[in-house]
């Protein structure tokens, strides 16, 4: 990307030793970038006067006692409290906060949905965003909730953040920009980003209309999941993971700054942008990730792995081993393991499964889940093959086999999702998904004996 390709009136730091294409390769990294020379200030995070008349400002993730901390020092052109001025309270209608239990929508089931079509209405970021499902209680920071997003225009002096949660985004359609405060991340299908909570931005349309999948994080931050036995290599490496450089706007325009928080949304007024860190340094900050660049593992003689073996990132619960939100994928793979059957066994668990679809076909359902499409299986629902993969896994020649292109992945988490009045009522349910399992037969012969 040059210099040209930036919104108007932003400069961000040129490439140097450990940046590709203007990004930072690492996941938790202390990382530090300027966009002006001596902008950082080297030994220290406070100096008395900072250079070019910066602020020095810190934005925490964490507290402060917590090991290790997250947080990020910044040095910008206005301390953020001059972004921030008297907040008026906005509907936002269809972007839902858990907890949300609607007494004429029924969230036990077996759910699927087609595709969410665009409607040539012009959505931003904000307004484009619908809720499918929350879990949890955004209030105590607990559970998540997924949406999709339908966004067909820029946000033109308008910027966001959210004061509940971080935001993890799946693109299956289009092309976005996030201008965030620590630099500009591009973003297109088959990558994911990583937005943190509080964190300012602004979403531009790249390539529209664009649609794809969030989800919002109210608890603990996504981490790398624990690898135990595999060891150090594969699944999602850390150096895979982009933070972007520094880059900034000072410029002098009416603007509006929104707030989600509490599940409530407020906006303020102010008179300049927003996104003008020159300079910054720490471990909290935006990424993005290829998910091409997911090396997954599994059995390579008989019977597979649970699917929690496909992990990318999980935001831990108060339980070890439970997670708040698992990010699980489902990418092309080879398929080798001898006499088993090789889609996923029927089941039903302890986690709710909202799956989605970013593109090709999904092995343990051929018809039906389509591109664009999200599944969902709440706790301790059964759930499994329909017929047709069912018998197609049953009497296969078992080669060696590749799964190709498909990827699909899934929000799996501890809690019940609730859904909403637009995954209810408005959203293309399929309502004979569930009679998807109707011609599973009875097998069953006593007296066939042991095959």
């Amino acid at each position: 990307m040059t210099t040209h390709d930036l919104p108007r009136g932003m400069v961000r730091a040129t490439s140097s030793i450990g940046t590709h294409e203007g990004y930072m390769p690492g996941f938790g990294n202390d990382f530090e970038t300027e966009a002006l020379p001596g902008a950082l200030p080297q030994g220290m995070n406070s100096p008395q006067k900072c250079n070019y008349g910066l602020y020095g400002e810190q934005l925490s993730g964490t507290a402060f006692t917590a090991n290790p901390p997250e947080r990020t020092w910044c040095y910008r052109i206005r301390p953020s409290v001059k972004h921030s001025t008297r907040y008026k309270k906005i509907d936002v209608p269809y972007w839902k906060s858990a907890p949300n239990v609607l007494p004429d929508v029924t969230s036990l089931g077996q759910y699927r949905w087609d595709p969410v079509p665009q409607t040539g209405e012009k959505l931003n970021w904000i307004t484009g965003m619908r809720t499918m499902t929350t879990a949890g209680d955004v209030n105590t920071q607990v559970g998540m909730a997924a949406h999709i997003y339908l966004v067909t225009e820029s946000m033109k002096d308008e910027y966001f953040f959210s004061a509940d949660s971080e935001l993890l985004v799946v693109p299956q359609e289009g092309r976005l920009r996030f201008a965030t405060e620590l630099g500009i991340i591009d973003l297109e299908p088959k990558e994911i980003a990583i937005i943190p909570r509080g964190m300012v931005y602004r979403v531009e349309v790249l390539e529209g209309p664009a649609r794809g999948f969030v989800c919002e994080n109210y608890g603990q931050k996504f981490e790398l999941p624990g690898r135990g036995p595999i060891g150090a290599n594969c699944m999602a490496n850390p150096r895979d993971f982009k933070a972007p450089v520094a880059a900034f706007e000072d410029r002098e325009a009416p603007s509006t700054v929104t707030v989600k928080w509490c599940g409530q949304f407020h906006e303020t007024k102010i008179a300049q942008s927003p996104l003008d860190v020159v300079a910054w340094h720490g471990n909290y900050t935006a990424y993005k990730y290829d998910l091409r660049n997911y090396c997954p593992v599994g059995a390579i003689l008989f019977d597979h792995p649970d699917p929690s073996i496909f992990t990318v990132l999980t935001a831990p619960s108060g339980v070890p081993g439970t997670a708040n939100i698992d990010f699980v994928l489902f990418r092309e793979r080879w398929m080798v393991m001898e006499n088993t059957f090789r889609p996923p066994w029927y089941h039903k668990n302890i986690m709710s499964e909202l799956m989605g679809n970013i593109y090709g076909q999904y092995d343990a359902k051929p018809h039906g889940f389509v591109p664009g499409g999200m599944s969902l299986h709440n706790m301790m629902l059964p759930h499994g093959p329909d017929r047709e993969a069912f018998e197609g896994a049953s009497n296969a020649d078992l080669k060696p086999e590749k799964l190709d292109n498909t990827m699909s992945f899934m929000f799996e988490t501890r809690f019940p999702q609730q859904l909403t009045e637009f995954a209810g009522k408005e959203a293309p349910l399929q309502d004979d998904y569930i009679d998807c399992w109707d011609s599973l037969e009875k097998k069953f012969d006593g007296t066939s004996g042991i095959k």
